[in-house]
């Protein structure tokens, strides 16, 4: 291996970036002791852009390119990305070098605190019409599916901001997701974790990815040590179901892999704006062939229905 004695990670400056930055910078400590890591605090478009939907303004790659670009011009030696905000197409002369072990990729349903106890104890205990704080159309479609009552409302900004916008009154419960709210250590404000049934999680949620030159030999030789097997087979399936569908943040599409001993279970859907409508399916099969599982769950949803609903989608858009 190429004698190398520094590494620049490029993250943005949320605290949920810098934890994740971190949390690789001691991973990649433990194995090579000797490498001096330095954090590089990049502002992307996506954290500019604070009073806007981001499926108006143009998606989840607003949170990477800024860091991409960095990365090609040698400025940073790797990018840490939360894996459900880097889209499916890479620039060229950037890969994944690895993806680590995910945390729990459920979403997390958070209602205020009274009393020492939860206002509302669960999402079935919601009362009627009330209001729900979310920035994702793949958990509002899911939620108003179940619950056409509900008054979604948007929620964005980090996950302090967010907690902070609850408490204050402004919703009766949020959703985030359980990863960012455990790793920033506020897993006592989680009132229940919402079952994949009742929300299906983000393609790739609770997993970080590591992305780093193709032809840089030397850090993809260190950053494979954090490479973790079964959830990097995991995400590469869900993330071929999502490019096969083209499917950015302009539409709720959802998708959840697990590996249960050598059998690869896909779950996935695409549903409309309002929630009406979704279609949802399965697929098993073996863990080599990840992606090829991918795109034929896709095939099955588009041939059920769910090609209308991005054609409409986007017909709109």
């Amino acid at each position: 291996m190429t004698e190398k004695k520094e590494i620049v990670i490029g993250t943005r400056g949320s605290k949920l970036a810098l934890w994740q930055a971190e949390w690789v910078k001691a991973e990649i400590n433990k194995h090579f002791p000797e490498i001096v890591i330095k954090l590089r605090k990049i502002k992307t478009t996506g954290d500019k852009i604070l009073d806007v939907p981001l499926a108006k303004v143009g998606g989840k790659g607003l949170f990477v390119k800024e860091i991409e670009e960095a990365m090609l011009r040698g400025e940073i030696d790797i990018a840490v990305h939360s894996m459900k905000d880097v889209p499916t197409e890479l620039p060229e002369g950037l890969h994944l070098g690895a993806i680590c072990e995910r945390e729990d990729p459920r979403d997390a349903f958070i209602s205020r605190l009274s009393n020492g106890g939860f206002q509302i104890k669960s999402f079935k205990d919601l009362p009627q019409g009330a209001t729900v704080g979310t920035s994702s159309l793949r958990r509002s479609c899911q939620l108003k599916h179940i619950r056409p009552d509900l008054q979604i409302l948007q929620l964005r900004g980090n996950v302090d901001t967010r907690l902070r916008k609850l408490d204050e009154g402004q919703f009766d419960a949020i959703i985030l997701a359980s990863a960012g709210v455990k790793r920033l250590g506020h897993e006592d404000r989680i009132t229940e974790y919402l079952p994949t049934n009742i929300s299906l999680p983000a393609i790739g949620q609770g997993a970080i990815g590591i992305e780093c030159r193709e032809d840089d030999v030397f850090i993809n030789e260190v950053i494979s040590r954090l490479n973790h097997r079964e959830t990097a087979i995991c995400v590469r399936a869900e993330r071929a179901f999502l490019k096969h569908l083209e499917g950015g943040c302009q539409v709720p599409i959802a998708a959840h892999a697990v590996l249960d001993g050598n059998i690869l279970k896909l779950d996935g859907l695409v549903g409309s704006l309002e929630g009406d409508r979704i279609i949802r399916d399965q697929l098993e099969g073996a863990p080599e062939n990840a992606e090829p599982l991918g795109v034929e769950l896709a095939e099955m949803i588009l041939s059920r229905g769910g090609k209308e609903i991005l054609d409409e989608v986007y017909g709109n858009g």
